[in-house]
């Protein structure tokens, strides 16, 4: 996550942040649901604009009065919006930039880029809209009666089910139905979510779309139940020469499980050309790990204090993922898969895992590493090495990292030790392999758990 800055507009403070430095430059208009500094607190959403800063001088920000922005007594107009747009590109030296908005923020963005055509060198518009209530000419959006409703009625605001709605697949996902309730609570408190819905409800630049100069991409999924079809349809209609793409799917929101087609159509109408196509075939590390004694812990502990266990060990594994460059593939139960472009940082990533469950939770995670070519099987992975990476695991000891000799002869050189634990047959795997331990076995180098993670096991 690159530094937080603050941009002048009139005499308020917008935050924004650069990230990556592609050859054009991206201003992202979110929902005012937004705090930038969040969105890198939850791995899915970080690689989404990971990907974006990849083509690209991604520049983020805070709508006024929402996130870290200066808080502000009433919502802002769309003029004062568009004033903060331009301070926040003055501010990151921006002279002419593509512009990306979703849902709501997508007014806004088509009226900044009718106001400031030498401006905005591209429009991309994800599920927006340019009404937000029913007119007899726009029968499809919600009625004023539904939207007024809605904003009086904010009990339920930081619980994440406003989001939910916008991401059916998060609600099977407790860390990322935290995640999105934390958002909420971080944008904005429940009286400016109030009124921040009563304005958002007579949001309508219907009549400025035909002065959009700028090449326009408009992108909905087909399957959203959330927002209708037809808002975009409509824009792409009414802007002159708009690129209409509709993708599969049911997310509202851009960084669900199916971001890749979505990023790969911007991705192409901003830069002339897609990503190179995933190959079916990769070399990577494969990593398992599970936690040991897992059915007696859950009976010691109780259904619930178990499931929270998981759900809060979970959220620990996908930072170190995140720090370490891992992939996750997929949880099992009390065990994980991920994959790594690097022996090292798979093996350092391992080592945090286990010293992370022992310290915080008091439990012992295992790993087995190994380095060859997988198959890459959508989201999921397959071959001969998952298999053999899963063997390694059962051969390892509580707390233990153990590798195959792939792995340890990948890293020489970068200063990881190792003990060597003899040769072993694997299960459904031909010949004998050797194993070996990463450092000592954890269970002789940590002491009982301690509350704080910031503490050292072994001190006295």
């Amino acid at each position: 996550m690159s530094q937080i800055r603050y941009a002048r507009s009139a005499e308020h403070h917008i935050a924004y942040q650069v990230v990556g430095d592609g050859p054009i430059d991206l201003v992202y208009v979110p929902s005012w649901i937004s705090q930038i500094e969040h969105y890198w607190e939850e791995p899915a959403v970080a690689r989404f604009f990971r990907r974006l800063a990849s083509f690209s001088r991604l520049i983020m920000f805070d709508r006024r009065g929402t996130g870290l922005s200066d808080p502000i007594p009433q919502p802002a107009t769309l003029e004062e919006q568009m004033d903060d747009v331009v301070a926040v590109m003055d501010a990151a030296g921006s002279s002419i930039a593509a512009v990306f908005a979703q849902l709501e923020g997508g007014a806004m963005a088509a009226l900044f880029a009718a106001t400031h055509p030498e401006r905005t060198g591209a429009l991309v518009l994800y599920e927006a809209m340019a009404r937000m209530t029913w007119a007899p000419d726009y029968d499809w959006a919600p009625r004023r009666e539904h939207r007024e409703a809605r904003a009086a009625d904010v009990s339920r605001w930081g619980d994440g089910s406003g989001l939910l709605s916008l991401a059916p697949s998060a609600a099977a996902n407790p860390r990322l139905a935290a995640w999105f309730a934390r958002l909420e609570r971080l944008a904005a408190s429940p009286g400016t979510a109030a009124r921040q819905l009563s304005m958002t409800a007579q949001v309508d630049v219907r009549a400025v779309l035909g002065s959009i100069q700028a090449p326009t991409l408009v992108l909905h999924r087909t399957d959203d139940r959330a927002i209708d079809i037809r808002h975009s349809r409509y824009l792409a209609d009414h802007i002159s020469g708009a690129r209409y793409v509709e993708l599969p799917g049911n997310e509202a929101l851009p960084f669900g499980p199916d971001s890749d087609v979505l990023l790969d159509e911007i991705e192409e109408f901003l830069t002339g050309a897609r990503p190179a196509p995933e190959l079916e075939r990769v070399l990577a590390t494969v990593m398992f790990s599970d936690i040991i004694d897992s059915t007696s812990t859950a009976s010691r502990l109780g259904d619930q204090r178990w499931r929270e266990l998981l759900e809060e060990l979970t959220a620990g594994v996908m930072r170190e993922l995140e720090r370490f460059r891992g992939r996750p593939i997929k949880t099992m139960g009390d065990g994980f898969l991920a994959t790594f472009d690097g022996p090292a940082r798979a093996i350092r990533c391992a080592n945090a895992v286990a010293e992370l469950a022992w310290r915080r939770f008091g439990v012992q995670v295992r790993s087995g590493l190994h380095t060859g070519e997988i198959e890459l099987i959508g989201r999921d992975v397959g071959g001969m090495a998952v298999h053999i990476a899963a063997r390694v695991l059962a051969q390892a000891a509580p707390s233990e990292v153990l590798v195959s000799g792939t792995v340890k002869d990948l890293v020489v050189g970068s200063g990881i030790e190792f003990a060597e634990r003899g040769e072993h047959e694997l299960r459904g795997v031909p010949g004998l392999w050797r194993l070996w331990a990463v450092g000592a076995r954890a269970p002789e180098r940590l002491r009982a758990p301690v509350a704080s993670g910031d503490e050292d096991p072994q001190s006295p």
